[in-house]
């Protein structure tokens, strides 16, 4: 039972990541095509327009990257595990795992400490929407990437102990 309301949870969860995804997305598309149009029809634009395209860039590649994060479908070079045993590849997964769990949360805590100097300083990105909201991803990104590739490394290292590869 624990494990179909975990399944259910985590479908909901991936789906609300791929639904901010790809809102998000359309947003930064309408934003830069209506600056194209104002521009070169009407010579003008959205004054913050530009800035809201480029913070929209950093969430979408920050939640991107969460998405990849499922997984375990980052880019990698796996030269060295393609001609290691099956145990061993196996353990350097799971130590590749943790390593990239503890920088996820070396990166969560220098974000959270940003955005909260941020949220000090009280200074505006655009159209009165504080720095500190457009910055918040950086931390929340890396805090479930970190936990996601935790999470990865002990299911690989359970499976080294035991012998078996992970499913």
């Amino acid at each position: 039972m624990f494990e179909t309301i975990s399944e259910s949870l985590t479908r909901i969860l991936y789906r609300i990541e791929d639904t901010m995804l790809a809102g998000l997305l359309l947003i930064m598309i309408g934003m830069s095509v209506a600056q194209i149009f104002l521009r070169n029809l009407f010579e003008s634009g959205i004054s913050w327009g530009d800035v809201l395209v480029r913070i929209l860039v950093l969430w979408i590649g920050l939640l991107g990257a969460m998405a990849a994060s499922r997984q375990n479908r980052h880019i990698s070079i796996d030269l060295l595990t393609r001609y290691l045993p099956e145990r061993f590849r196996i353990f350097v997964n799971s130590m590749t795992a943790f390593f990239t769990a503890i920088l996820c949360s070396i990166v969560t805590y220098h974000g959270f400490r940003f955005v909260i100097m941020e949220w000090e300083s009280g200074s505006k990105a655009f159209a009165q929407v504080p720095v500190w909201i457009c910055e918040a991803v950086i931390p929340f990104a890396f805090f479930v990437i970190g936990l996601r590739y935790f999470i990865s490394a002990i299911i690989f290292m359970r499976s080294a102990i035991k012998g078996s590869h992970p499913s």
